[in-house]
Formats: structure tokens, sequence, C-alpha cells
């Protein structure tokens, strides 16, 4: 049985940072690209990052690009979005996804599977 479990997010300051993680469980992790968007009201889903498995590449969003980055730690079943220098339009629910080799390209970002989503809010 595949989990994806996430975990951290809340509410910051604009200018702080914040660490959400994605542990998934019941997947051949090398087989998979691990990757993150985001929904807000009144938005579209926004692609936020994501990390091919083996040669796949990864993606960035343009509006996290020099602020985000991820980490996957197949090892520990777990990746890591780090959210630097966070700013208000970043306010959204988050979602971690898993799916087969080739991060998604295109909206809707379509995953095979995903976490139950976790708030972020940056506000003063």
């Amino acid at each position: 049985q595949v989990q994806v479990v996430q975990s951290g997010g809340g509410s910051v300051q604009p200018g702080g940072s914040l660490i959400l993680s994605c542990t998934i469980s019941g997947l051949p992790l090398d087989n998979y690209a691990i990757g993150w968007f985001r929904e807000a009201p009144g938005r579209e889903r926004e692609e936020v990052l994501c990390i091919g498995s083996g040669a796949w590449p990864s993606r960035y969003g343009d509006s996290v690009k020099g602020r985000f980055t991820m980490s996957r730690h197949n090892d520990e079943n777990t990746a890591y979005l780090h959210m630097n220098s966070l700013k208000p339009e970043d306010t959204a629910k988050y979602w971690c996804g898993a799916v087969s080799w080739d991060c998604p390209r295109e909206l809707p970002y379509v995953y095979r599977y995903y976490g139950q989503g976790t708030q972020v809010t940056v506000s003063s």
C-alpha cells in the first residue's frame, strides 16, 4: 500500500523560511519523480519543484527560482522542500506527489500518488 505523508508548513512572516517534508512508503522511489505543486483560492494550480527519477530532468516553477530548493533522499523515503525568502504570494496549500520517472510538464501537473496537502501562510 502506497502512503504519502506530508509534514511541516504553517504560518511565517515575509522573508522567513519553512521546510516541508514528504515521506513516501510502498514505492521503489528510484523509479519515481517526486514533486510539489501548490493551489490557492482564485489561482490556478502552480508548479513548484520536481526532481525526476534517474536521468529525467528537474523542474522549477518560475516564481520560486532562487528561493526554493528541493532535496530527495531515497534511502529515507523522504523529500524536502526548502522555502526561503517567503512572500505573501507564496501563501497556498502545498501538495507533494509521486509519478513514474518524469515530472509532470504542464497543467494540471498530474501525479499518480498524492500527499494530504499542507497549508503555508505568509503574512505579517
